[in-house]
């Protein structure tokens, strides 16, 4: 089975490659630096698998323009890791079916014992980078979740009525509602590049994944191999999201 690990030197090959100046490559290496002088931060990491996963930078990458000049650099490298944790989390999810989420991110003193090396090479430099995998395996005492109206085991297409049973493999059009807002139809010609639309929903809350008129699920955005992805953290109700059908045929 794939391991968090694998599923964050993934994203980070992916992302590294694209998000930062210069398309710098990530590769492991064999020669492990016994520490880096640079910053390290903490992922604290919950869920089916728990644990602890650091990475820490060489100190001169806090020279370099990788993420812009001008930018307060370990503030911005803090953010850029963090979305690399998420990332790997989401892909984690993906390819394994396991979930796992990052419950905080922050600054830390020390790596702990390195479990990867890794050399970071863009034509401005070379710098390593050291990873710190402490996490655990799939917690075998987990209570298994009873999907309502579900507690036999049947599948879902189980419970349907023949009728409904033919349309399973009918594929339907989704979306990700971030908010909505309501404005005055001058306000909406006067619209330009550049200009900014507040919507009624905070940057915290989930989002709402639409298929016809209805919301049958609400979750959080995360990357997925480069592509935005939902984390599903509620789900409707099976006969709530049959209603969505009605409303495309």
């Amino acid at each position: 089975m794939k391991t968090y690990l694998e599923c964050w030197l993934s994203a980070a090959t992916m992302l590294f490659s694209q998000a930062l100046v210069g398309e710098p490559q990530l590769t492991t290496t064999d020669s492990v630096p016994p520490m880096v002088t640079g910053p390290a931060f903490l992922a604290e990491i919950s869920g089916d698998v728990k644990g602890r996963f650091t990475v820490a930078l060489d100190a001169e990458i806090l020279n370099s323009s990788l993420l812009g000049d001008g930018a307060d650099q370990v503030a911005a490298w803090k953010e850029f890791l963090r979305e690399v944790a998420e990332a790997a989390a989401g892909e984690f999810l993906a390819v394994t079916g396991i979930n796992c989420r990052i419950e905080a991110f922050h600054p830390v003193q020390h790596l702990g014992t390195c479990t990867r090396g890794l050399r970071l090479n863009s034509p401005g430099g070379s710098w390593a980078i050291l990873v710190c995998d402490e996490m655990q395996g799939v917690a075998n005492d987990k209570t298994p979740i009873q999907l309502s109206g579900n507690e036999s085991g049947a599948s879902p297409a189980g419970l349907l009525s023949p009728g409904v049973e033919l349309l399973l493999d009918v594929e339907l059009e989704a979306a990700l509602r971030f908010g909505c807002c309501e404005m005055p139809l001058g306000e909406i010609l006067e619209l330009g590049p550049g200009d900014v639309v507040e919507l009624d929903r905070h940057v915290t809350e989930p989002v709402d994944l639409i298929v016809g008129d209805k919301i049958v699920a609400r979750g959080e955005v995360v990357l997925v191999n480069g592509t935005f992805g939902l984390r599903v953290t509620e789900v409707a109700a099976p006969q709530m999201r049959l209603e969505s059908i009605r409303c495309l045929f």
